[in-house]
């Protein structure tokens, strides 16, 4: 077994650093429709909608950076092209959504994929003793929990 210069199995990393390049992908996606559900939101709850969307897609940009320093510290490459994270993300472009319901039922559904995602890769972290991933996924999980129940609540 190769340890790499963090003391992690350089082949357990290597598959880690893969999914954590799909869940960059799917992270990436996912903000820039957020960013556009906040430029685009009409009706009676545009206001509370507008803050909750800025909030979350400044969430995201901040998890984005977090994933790609993870992948980098691995010891691998973060993807960067969109024209990539539109082949590998299972969240798909969302255009000119106006509607205030739907772009949230877009957001409760987007979170749990990647809560899926996120527990994927924490089983994968914890085989390989991966403290580091898996505290970041654990981390997500929780807080992406909590703003699925929030968001369902105003759905309801």
């Amino acid at each position: 077994m190769s340890l790499s210069i963090i003391g992690l199995d350089q082949k357990k990393s290597e598959t880690i650093a893969k999914d954590l390049n799909e869940l960059l992908a799917n992270y990436q996606i996912f903000y820039m429709n957020v960013r556009g559900y906040h430029w685009n939101i009409k009706g009676e709850k545009f206001f509370e909608l507008h803050l909750k969307f800025e909030e979350l897609y400044n969430d995201l940009l901040l998890k984005v950076d977090e994933v790609a320093e993870r992948i980098l510290t691995l010891g691998y490459q973060p993807e960067h092209a969109y024209s990539v994270y539109t082949q590998h993300s299972e969240i798909t472009e969302k255009l000119n959504i106006t509607d205030g319901k739907q772009a949230v039922g877009d957001i409760v559904a987007s979170l749990a994929l990647l809560i899926k995602k996120q527990r994927a890769i924490l089983s994968l972290a914890a085989d390989a003793e991966d403290e580091g991933s898996s505290s970041l996924m654990s981390d997500y999980i929780k807080e992406q929990e909590k703003l699925i129940w929030m968001y369902s609540a105003f759905l309801a």
